[in-house]
């Protein structure tokens, strides 16, 4: 889990979620919070390897964020994350809440960030993959892709060597499907996923709580997903709209400072 992805709130259990299981955790899973399980590791390397295979699929995720105030009160906001993907290199992701709209084209070749609400877009050169955009985009540009786990679990960068506890917490639901709930620990952050047993381990639900923040805030997100979506090509590829207009995409690094963002 790379930590950068952790946009948000402070309960490993929230009293109210869609997530909740018809039973409390067992004891056995409470016991062993410090521990990490074998099989806890397994079945996220399950879920990773098959993630990995999959060649075109879109996920569409219904999402919550914490924002923090000064005061330290939460606020929670919702929002929604749909990616279209064909690996490996095609993805468009387009994030929507009520304070931002953001929409994101990669070819392979070009990265273009489209803001849609100020018409504002900014358009790069691309490392030839989805995994090394994720890499340039977050270094260079200071982008963090939303549920960017998706592509690196089961890779090295998302090395299960990290995790200071791995916990199978017991059967639940998401929704009307059967999931197993598990939790993990590792530096700065608290995650659970909720996967779907069977042959298709697919990720459902996934809760990341920042826990180096003293807020501890919260991010939480419910996937659909299709695994077999036909894709086609300009999926990938933006055009820009006729009262569109082009701005520089400044480098983290940069001096710059005041110009426009999409």
């Amino acid at each position: 889990m790379r930590h950068a992805i952790c946009l948000a709130l402070g309960l490993l259990l929230p009293a109210t979620s869609a997530a909740q299981s018809d039973a409390p955790p067992s004891a056995a899973a409470a016991s062993a919070a410090a521990a990490v399980q074998p099989e806890a590791v397994a079945a996220l390397e399950r879920m990773g390897t098959y993630l990995r295979s999959l060649k075109n699929f879109t996920v569409h995720g219904d999402t919550t964020i914490d924002l923090v105030m000064d005061d330290g009160q939460k606020l929670e906001f919702p929002g929604t994350v749909d990616y279209k993907v064909r690996a490996p290199n095609g993805l468009q992701l387009d994030i929507r809440s009520d304070r931002k709209e953001r929409q994101l084209f990669y070819d392979g070749k070009t990265l273009t960030v489209y803001g849609p609400k100020n018409k504002l877009y900014a358009s790069t050169d691309a490392p030839p993959t989805i995994g090394a955009l994720l890499d340039a985009a977050s270094d260079k540009y200071g982008i963090e892709l939303p549920l960017a786990d998706l592509f690196l679990w089961g890779t090295d960068k998302a090395p299960t060597a990290s995790l200071q506890s791995a916990v199978f917490v017991g059967p639940a639901r998401i929704g009307n499907s059967p999931t197993e709930h598990y939790a993990f620990r590792q530096e700065g952050v608290d995650w659970q996923v909720w996967i779907e047993p069977g042959a298709k381990p697919l990720p459902r639900r996934l809760v990341i709580t920042t826990t180096d923040d003293p807020a501890q805030p919260q991010y939480a997100s419910t996937l659909t997903w299709n695994t077999n979506a036909a894709l086609k090509d300009s999926a990938f590829t933006f055009t820009p709209p006729k009262d569109a207009s082009r701005i520089r995409l400044v480098e983290v690094d940069a001096v710059a400072v005041g110009g426009a963002t999409p």
